[in-house]
């Protein structure tokens, strides 16, 4: 069974400021719950054909894969994929003006689990839509933080 999670959010901040932050792997510990490290296999920044090693907790399990920077439009699309481990996954970032101050930024996660991870694959696809909000959540906060009320 094939796992395919899309979550947006609106980020009152301008286009270039949420994808730069959200683009750049070295801020994902910041906003990601699950993400504890980042190691850079190539060279910083990120450009199609970056590897990025990542260890993360995600249901009681340590997991560690290193993605590879298969698209990146900055300021409008990042996907990222490994083939390593029972769980190959894409993750998907885009980015889309609201407004002049304002960005719908989408995170999809799609992946076809092997062996026995096929079985929870429904938990796994809720427990990755309820982790990916509070994730996007926690990048408006961090983003808006400094931005003055209105």
């Amino acid at each position: 069974m094939k796992v395919d999670v899309t979550t947006e959010i609106v980020i009152d901040r301008p286009v270039s400021e949420v994808s730069a932050y959200a683009a750049d792997p070295d801020n994902a510990p910041r906003w990601y719950a699950n993400i504890r490290s980042v190691e850079w296999k190539t060279s910083p920044p990120v450009q199609q054909g970056s590897l990025v090693a990542f260890v993360a907790q995600f249901l009681g399990r340590r997991l560690a894969y290193t993605y590879e920077i298969v698209e990146f439009n900055p300021a409008k699309r990042l996907v990222m994929r490994t083939q390593e481990g029972p769980f190959p996954m894409e993750t998907t970032y885009t980015w889309a003006a609201q407004s002049p101050t304002a960005t719908r930024m989408t995170l999809r996660n799609a992946g076809e689990p092997a062996g026995f991870s096929t079985v929870a694959a429904p938990i796994m696809s809720a427990a990755m839509r309820r982790a990916n909000r509070k994730d996007l959540a926690n990048l408006k906060a961090i983003l808006e933080l400094d931005q003055p009320s209105t």
